[in-house]
């Protein structure tokens, strides 16, 4: 491509849209005297190939603002446009609706633009970086399901936008920091227990051991002498509430200890972290995110930021004492955010508000994104109106920074209940994606016993990878595939089928492609490099307009923030390629020039196929 085409020029040459919609406007402005910002003509993709490929539903509307007949204002203005070589035909149709099917070859050229590493997506011009938070797991506690759903949306979500070429700032926000931190430290050393041989099993019982330990009952002991119990349960309720804060005041020495930065706890205090963190990226290299040290920063980072936070609330008149504490309050609701306790302690919200001040002004992010669950929304509500009101959210040049709370869904089980373990507790992520692996790795297996198939003969090293990569898909893609504010029932049975709307599927589609093109190998060899493309047949034109609408999918994804439509998009396109390859010849195609074409547009589709895949943090096998 000349080197005088700009970035926006390349990506408008593969969007069909933007020459009809240049080319409409003007005849909209020339009919009805408005300015051309006034004069959008609405372009949507058709409803019904029959009709066209895309409607204009600008007439009635405008006709309403301007006082004109809706159909008549519609024929006005596709009389006025200059269609030649964009349109083959256009008519009004209804009330005013105007559809439009585009000339096959506009359609070819925009296929052979976008037929290029990019895919037609323009790098972003933006100055500013995009953070986002992801996954947010607490030292010492194993993952669990939730945590599934706060890192691969937040990692889907970070991958979309450095598609885009935005600079993006994955922040793990760690729970490494405070009172239960040094619970769990004080009790493993009054355990004696080795932290260099420490498993996050062995850390996750130590931290539940520390907060029974330091469970006191004074609600009991009450109700025991108000009852007149025996001796003997006043005896118990003294012994566990004696040893309850015997446990709270060792917790609050080490607290003091680590906060004055007294060595040896520091140094147990990081094999902790180490222990947890260690599982946390191993699990997260199995899930195909990218997670690693450099993305984690945790609380403790903000340590010596909560105090000045806090300060500057109250100097700027916001923050304000109530009986001892300080609070921030607003003009619309009636709950105050606590942002520090009477006894000086701060709190979560304390920690969000330095952290997203950092994120906004150290990182130099206008666009923070947080993926954490539905249940935290008022929090985040009043966290990002208290930075707004403090002003924490604009930049340096006053650019103000979008905050946005990304809530998700519970993961549910078959009763439609939090999915739970057969004796009742909480899944482990791990535990979860083992045997999502283990299933993907049997049905990959009993595929392969087929002699036909593609994975006959494979060794069973490449099955088991295949497998696993099926396995991680089948849970990637049922969780990013819906709504991700709506809990979804989580049933391995339909997520590891290769059949509907599944991961798998659209796996096994792209090995298609790819086999294909692997037959295909002889008749490449003596095609053109970039054969030219056919689109003459209905279920081309329908896969080209498929493929091409790619760039505004991600796009949309990115704006909106929603994966979903990235996951209905590659179904959709799957579709598109099985009618394609059912309705045209590919391999059988007796003219070389339709067969270079078809092979072409197959390998289009592959590239979308993984491009898309990708987005999602999903592996596209060559053969399955």
């Amino acid at each position: 491509m000349p080197a005088a085409v700009s970035a926006a020029e390349s990506a408008a040459s593969v969007d069909p849209t933007a020459a009809l919609e240049r080319a409409l406007r003007a005849a909209i402005a020339a009919v009805t005297g408005l300015p051309a910002e006034e004069s959008d003509p609405h372009i949507r993709p058709s409803g019904n190939p029959q009709f066209g490929d895309f409607q204009a539903n600008f007439a009635m509307a405008l006709a309403k603002k301007i006082g004109a007949n809706p159909r008549q204002l519609a024929t006005d203005v596709l009389a006025r446009a200059q269609l030649t070589g964009i349109a083959d035909k256009a008519e009004v149709a209804g009330p005013g609706f105007v559809n439009i099917h585009l000339a096959g070859s506009a359609l070819a050229s925009a296929l052979d633009a976008f037929d290029s590493p990019a895919l037609g997506i323009a790098p972003a011009t933006a100055t500013y970086a995009v953070t986002v938070d992801l996954c947010g797991v607490n030292v010492a506690k194993q993952m669990h399901v939730g945590h599934l759903r706060a890192t691969i949306i937040g990692d889907t979500i970070a991958r979309v936008h450095e598609r885009l070429g935005r600079k993006v700032w994955r922040e793990n926000h760690l729970g490494d920091w405070g009172l239960p931190i040094a619970m769990t430290l004080a009790a493993l050393r009054r355990a004696g227990t080795n932290l260099d041989s420490l498993t996050l099993e062995d850390l996750n019982r130590a931290y539940r051991a520390a907060q029974l330990e330091g469970r006191d009952d004074a609600a009991g002991m009450i109700a025991a002498h108000a009852t007149r119990v025996g001796p003997h349960r006043i005896a118990e309720l003294e012994a566990q509430n004696t040893g309850a804060a015997l446990a709270q005041e060792d917790a609050r020495a080490t607290l003091v200890r680590l906060q004055s930065g007294d060595a040896q706890l520091v140094a147990e205090w990081q094999k902790i972290i180490h222990c947890t963190m260690q599982e946390v990226f191993e699990t997260a290299a199995v899930l195909g995110v990218q997670l690693t040290d450099e993305h984690s920063r945790g609380e403790s980072f903000f340590r010596e930021r909560l105090g000045p936070t806090v300060e500057a609330f109250a100097k700027s008149g916001l923050g304000v004492e109530d009986d001892g504490a300080i609070v921030v309050r607003y003009p619309d609701r009636d709950r105050p955010m606590l942002i520090r306790k009477r006894d000086g302690g701060f709190l979560y919200a304390t920690t969000d508000l330095a952290a997203c001040k950092f994120r906004v002004q150290d990182l130099k992010s206008d666009r923070v994104v947080y993926v954490v669950d539905a249940r935290q929304r008022d929090h985040f509500k009043d966290v990002f109106d208290a930075v707004r009101m403090i002003g924490w959210n604009k930049l340096a040049d006053g650019t103000e920074a979008e905050l946005v709370h990304v809530p998700f869904g519970s993961v549910l089980g078959a009763d439609k209940k939090p999915l739970k373990t057969r004796s009742g507790e909480n899944f482990t992520l791990k535990a979860l994606l083992d045997e999502a692996i283990e299933r993907g790795t049997r049905e990959v297996r009993a595929r392969s016993t087929d002699p036909n198939a593609p994975t006959a003969g494979m060794s069973d090293a490449d099955l088991a990878a295949i497998g696993s990569a099926v396995g991680i898909a089948a849970v990637k893609y049922a969780d990013l595939g819906s709504d991700v504010t709506r809990d979804y029932v989580f049933d391995l049975d339909r997520m590891v089928s290769f059949e509907g709307d599944t991961g798998p599927y659209l796996q096994y589609a792209h090995a298609r492609m790819a086999s294909i093109l692997g037959k295909a190998l002889d008749a490449a060899a003596h095609a053109p490099p970039r054969p030219a493309i056919s689109v003459a047949e209905p279920a081309e034109r329908q896969l080209a307009l498929t493929l091409l609408r790619y760039p505004h999918v991600v796009r949309e994804v990115a704006q909106h923030l929603d994966p979903s439509r990235l996951c209905a998009y590659l179904h959709g396109l799957a579709t598109s390629y099985n009618g394609f390859y059912q309705q045209c010849p590919v391999l059988k195609c007796e003219d070389p020039a339709l067969r270079a074409s078809r092979l072409r547009l197959c390998a289009i589709s592959k590239h979308v196929m993984k491009d898309g895949l990708g987005l999602l943090g999903i592996t596209a096998p060559e053969r399955m």
